[in-house]
């Protein structure tokens, strides 16, 4: 399965914020979206960064308080993992347990932002993949006979 499918699944909804959002918003907005992390996204939908909860827990264990000040401009991960709508499920978990990432924006060929999957999207596309395996083994060795 590639990240595409996932993509038509799920949407290619990105929700996102601006480099100048205070991470006070951005800790809103992630609670209100029930999600992990958000991109950091210029006017023109340049992906600049990707905050997560994973970077604001973080700040506050070594600033406390005023973490809630900063901005996600000075919290953002600059270095991004990616993979593309053609980059496989396997490769994409490949990228995330050895760069220890939970969410890879999806670019396309021309370095479009086309979405982002989470950890639990692509564990849940290979659960479902497994399935369907599994379903078409059962019906190879019950018609085989």
């Amino acid at each position: 399965m590639v990240i595409q499918n996932i993509l038509r699944g799920k949407g290619s909804n990105i929700i996102s914020v601006h480099s100048g959002d205070c991470v006070a918003s951005i800790t809103r907005t992630l609670a209100q979206h029930r999600i992990g992390a958000v991109l950091v996204l210029e006017a023109d939908g340049t992906v600049l960064g990707i905050v997560s909860e994973r970077d604001i827990v973080r700040a506050m264990a070594g600033m406390g308080e005023p973490v809630m000040q900063m901005t996600a401009g000075q919290l953002m991960t600059r270095v991004l993992h990616t993979v593309t709508p053609t980059s496989t499920v396997q490769y994409a978990l490949q990228v995330m347990t050895d760069r220890r990432v939970r969410h890879l924006p999806v670019l396309d060929e021309n370095g479009a932002l086309a979405g982002m999957v989470s950890i639990g999207d692509l564990v849940k596309a290979r659960i479902a993949e497994a399935e369907q395996e599994t379903e078409e083994l059962k019906l190879y060795v019950a018609t085989a006979g």
